[in-house]
C-alpha cells in the first residue's frame, strides 16, 4: 500500500519498512485482553493490522490524510474491530469517541506524526480518559528529553510535566534507515505506564505554569526564574528537600515542583 500514494511532507509520514520493529512495538505494549487501542497515523495501517490481530482487542484511528481513506478502508476491510476517523486528532472529541465503546483497559500505540508529538501527548492527558499505557515512537532526541532525569541535559520542564502522569522508559532505537521515506533523525521507542498513585494536585494548570516558568532560562537558578513568586514559600519547600534558591530547575524531579505549586495556591 506504501506505494499507492504520494507522502506528504506536511503530515510527517515516514512508514516503517520492516516489520520486526513493529512486532517489537506490539511486544512492548503487551496489551490484555478487551482492550481499546488509539493509534495516531496509520498511515499504511501496518501497525494497525498488527494491533487488530491480538486477541480481543479494538482499534480506534485516526488519519488526517484523507487521500489514504479509500486504500485504508480496503486494507482494513479484512478487521471489523478497527474504526478509522479521517480526522485530525487535534480536533476530535476523544472522550465521546471512546465513549461509544466498551472496554476494561485503555491503550494509546502509534508511531506518532513527530511535528505534533507533544500535542497529541497533552491531549491524552487533558483527556482525563483511563489510558494505562502509552507506547509511541518518537524522534530520538525528543524520547531522550522524555526519559531524561533531573540534572541531565536533556531535562526540561516537558521531562517534569511528564514524570508527574507517568513512569517512562526507553524501549529501542530505530535507525532512520528502517522507514520509507528516510527521515533526517533517527528514532526512538518509548512507554509511558500510568503513574497510579499521583500526588494530588490543588491546580494542574497553575502546576504547568510555575514548571514552564522554572525552566523559562535553563541556566538561571530558581531565584532568578521564579522571581514574580513568593519567594519565602519557595524556600521554605526548597528547604525542605536540602535545596535553596540557588538551584536550577534541572536538579529538581517532578515531586519537588508538585510541593511547591500546592504550597504556593494554598498562600
Amino acid at each position: 500500500m506504501q506505494q499507492a500514494f504520494q507522502f506528504k511532507k506536511k503530515y510527517g509520514q515516514n512508514f516503517l519498512k520492516n516489520s520486526a520493529i513493529i512486532d517489537k512495538i506490539v511486544t512492548i505494549a503487551s496489551v490484555p485482553k478487551n482492550t481499546l487501542i488509539v493509534e495516531v497515523g496509520p498511515g499504511a495501517g501496518a501497525l494497525t493490522s498488527a494491533l487488530a490481530k491480538l486477541n480481543d482487542v479494538k482499534v480506534l484511528a485516526y488519519e488526517i490524510d484523507t487521500s489514504l481513506e479509500d486504500p485504508l478502508i480496503a486494507f482494513m476491510h479484512q478487521y471489523p474491530n478497527v474504526t478509522i476517523y479521517f480526522q485530525d486528532f487535534l480536533k476530535s472529541n476523544l472522550e465521546e469517541d471512546v465513549a461509544a465503546y466498551t472496554f476494561d483497559h485503555l491503550y494509546f500505540i502509534s508511531n506518532v506524526p513527530y511535528y505534533i508529538t507533544t500535542p497529541i501527548i497533552f491531549k491524552i492527558i487533558d483527556s482525563n480518559l483511563p489510558f494505562e499505557k502509552i507506547v509511541m515512537m518518537v524522534q530520538k532526541e525528543v524520547g531522550l528529553r522524555f526519559c531524561a532525569k533531573p540534572g541531565q541535559k536533556e531535562y526540561g520542564a516537558l521531562t517534569v510535566l511528564l514524570d508527574y502522569y507517568f513512569t517512562l522508559k526507553k524501549e529501542g532505537i530505530v535507525d532512520r534507515n528502517q522507514f520509507i521515506p528516510k527521515p533526517n533523525v533517527d528514532s526512538m521507542i518509548v512507554s509511558f505506564t500510568e503513574r497510579l498513585e499521583k500526588e494530588k494536585l490543588t491546580d494542574p494548570a497553575f502546576f504547568r505554569k510555575l514548571v514552564h516558568d522554572s525552566f523559562q532560562f535553563k541556566r538561571k537558578t530558581i531565584r532568578n526564574n521564579l522571581k514574580n513568586y513568593p519567594l519565602e514559600i519557595v524556600e521554605k519547600v526548597l528547604h525542605t528537600y536540602h535545596y535553596d534558591l540557588n538551584v536550577r530547575a534541572e536538579q529538581l524531579p517532578y515531586s519537588v515542583f508538585v510541593d511547591l505549586a500546592n504550597a504556593l495556591c494554598s498562600k
